[in-house]
């Protein structure tokens, strides 16, 4: 229990750094509009789930994103190495957040509801 407060913390400061390093320090036009919305943590801190969105609604610019993350994996940890004082970084698996969609599709279903 004790551990989950520090698992927290470095899940945020590893989103905050993230974003930072996409904004800055990633040349791929293909994580340009990327935000990173959300870092799980495994509890060893070996391992990172880290959720993003992307502006676009295409399907092809979500794949683009993701190739794009994925192809910048090395760069971003190495930059992490960099910004934080952990004896290992962590693996970082990149995921779409859905929760967005999910909550727009909830939200216009509530409207169509007022309308009938």
């Amino acid at each position: 229990m004790g551990n989950s407060f520090r698992v927290d913390r470095v899940g945020m400061e590893i989103k905050r750094e993230v974003n930072e390093i996409l904004r800055l320090k990633v040349r791929d036009p293909r994580v340009q509009d990327v935000t990173i919305t959300d870092v799980q943590m495994l509890g060893d801190l070996s391992a990172a789930r880290v959720y993003y969105t992307i502006h676009s609604t295409l399907a092809s610019d979500n794949q683009k994103a993701q190739i794009g993350l994925e192809k910048a994996t090395g760069t971003i940890k190495r930059e992490l190495g960099k910004n934080l004082k952990m004896y290992k970084i962590p693996d970082l698996v990149f995921a779409k957040d859905e929760s967005i969609e999910y909550g727009n599709k909830i939200d216009e279903m509530l409207r169509n509801l007022d309308k009938e």
